[in-house]
């Protein structure tokens, strides 16, 4: 009987120091996602999983078959609504412009080689679609200088199995979108945020791993959003959900966070300057920022050196608290069980300062600073908390209830004029690096237009072959991928904009 108890002890020592290694050790890189089996086949007809399955009775596209040496976007040319298009293994230097409504992107990933999109520092985007009803799965992306895979006002899209490097100022970053799933991809090396889900609705982010990058997960003036059994460790942030004030959509509420693993995100932050993530302290694990009617629960959220959870109003980021349309607290949140230990070894800045006040120099688990009201905490005694004063006792213990925030049925198609393309296209692209009248990463939307007072052509000749002016700003990728069309509509609508 002994020698059976000892040997289950053992099982059980090795599991922990097992889990130990591949959840919390920060040196342990992570693998790309597992390929699929399904997809590690040669030839016409392969079977896929559900999305681009075309063995599912309902697709009734054509199979556009891509290798390599061929071009992806020749292929988007001759793709109809409900095409697949296949990507075989290979280099493909290009960025992917869709605005046809249900197209299916898959890359087929054999032996472990992967259809591999590179922009070698010289592109801007891999993937960008303003189409319907898209999906983009089982590709490698690197080298890109602005975003990995990007959608502009399209519903209703998948994007998963991904395997997203060093893609620029965004990896994953749908915008203007409803009724999307973002789950099973692996990003690194994002100068802003891994995945980034801007002034969206009825978003499920799931299963995802995102390391080294100054945001692991985003959430941005978005609603209806479930954020679930993600891996965010070493970036400077792991997971935040906020408002940016400016924005056509002045809201984020109805999120929640719930069993992500937010550990370690102690890494410096390489933010370009005037972003909002430049100013996020290193070391912090979650951050919600004057979003309303935020769930926190099962998070298992460790070893992030400044605090665990930080609750804040606009003050924050005090050079964007100037909407007078966005409200600037945090209401009505809701922190039901969490796990969490090791947080706030090493606070910076204003928290360390803050800390000293209270004769301590270790950060806290949760800290809550500024104004908001509403909100409740679970069990505050089992936490090292902050300015929780006027949190209440929850009653609620689950959210479970809500197991996705996605529609049971498509909506649908955005139908939009080229005059709202060209709104769209300002915040989806143009206003991530020009804020109205504060310095971001490129010059603010009012000196832009006194430069270019009534002179639209003069705005889509920089963006089709952008000149570098200004040594206290970065280059500017071109934009030229977009049409004719849509740059001159984008250029009319900065002309015209207001605060």
């Amino acid at each position: 009987m002994k020698w059976k108890m000892l040997i289950i002890w053992m099982a059980l020592l090795a599991i922990g120091v097992l889990s130990g290694k591949y959840l919390f050790k920060s040196e342990v890189k992570s693998a790309p996602p597992p390929p699929v089996k399904l997809y590690e086949v040669q030839g016409r007809g392969a079977p896929g999983l559900s999305g681009t399955d075309t063995s599912l009775a309902g697709f009734k596209g054509n199979i556009i078959e891509v290798r390599d040496g061929d071009e992806i976007q020749e292929a988007v040319k001759r793709a109809e609504p409900g095409d697949l298009i296949r990507v075989y293994p290979g280099n493909y230097k290009e960025t992917v412009y869709m605005d046809k409504d249900d197209i299916s992107f898959q890359g087929i990933i054999i032996e472990g080689n992967w259809p591999t999109l590179d922009g070698e520092k010289e592109l801007n985007d891999a993937f960008l679609y303003s189409g319907n009803g898209i999906v983009i799965e089982n590709f490698k992306i690197i080298n890109y200088k602005g975003n990995g895979i990007m959608g502009q006002a399209g519903n209703n899209f998948v994007i998963r199995n991904n395997w997203v490097v060093d893609a620029g100022v965004y990896g994953i970053f749908p915008e203007f979108g409803k009724n999307g799933l973002i789950e099973h991809n692996v990003l690194s090396g994002i100068e802003d945020a891994a995945i980034y889900v801007g002034m969206c609705d009825n978003i499920d982010v799931l299963h995802n791993e995102t390391y080294e990058s100054v945001a692991g997960i985003e959430i941005e003036n978005s609603r209806h959003c479930l954020v679930e059994n993600n891996y965010t460790h070493d970036n400077t942030g792991g997971l935040l959900v906020f408002i940016t004030p400016g924005l056509p959509i002045k809201t984020c509420f109805d999120i929640i966070i719930r069993n992500n693993f937010v550990v370690n995100n102690n890494h410096e932050n390489f933010g370009a300057p005037g972003s909002i993530v430049a100013g996020i302290p290193k070391g912090t694990g979650i951050l919600i920022m004057a979003a309303d009617d935020v769930t926190l629960e099962g998070n298992t959220i460790t070893g992030n050196n400044n605090a665990g959870i930080t609750i804040t109003d606009l003050t924050l980021v005090t050079n964007l608290a100037t909407d007078p349309e966005s409200e600037p607290n945090p209401d009505r949140l809701v922190i039901l069980d969490n796990f969490m230990s090791n947080n706030g070894k090493d606070p910076g800045g204003e928290l360390k300062a803050l800390m000293l006040t209270q004769m301590e120099t270790q950060g806290p688990d949760i800290i809550a600073i500024g104004g908001g009201g509403g909100s409740c905490i679970l069990d505050k005694d089992k936490y090292r908390t902050f300015g929780l004063g006027d949190f209440g006792q929850c009653q609620m213990r689950t959210s479970i209830a809500v197991q996705s925030f996605m529609l049971a049925e498509p909506v649908e198609p955005r139908d939009i004029t080229i005059q709202e393309k060209g709104k769209l296209t300002f915040y989806g692209v143009c206003s991530g690096c020009h804020a109205y009248e504060i310095r971001m990463i490129g010059p603010p939307t009012r000196d832009l237009q006194a430069i270019y007072n009534n002179n639209p052509q003069g705005i889509v000749d920089y963006i089709t072959n952008p000149v570098h002016r200004r040594e206290n700003y970065p280059e500017m990728p071109p934009q030229d991928y977009l049409s004719e069309e849509t740059r001159m509509a984008v250029a009319e609508y900065m002309l015209t904009v207001e605060k």
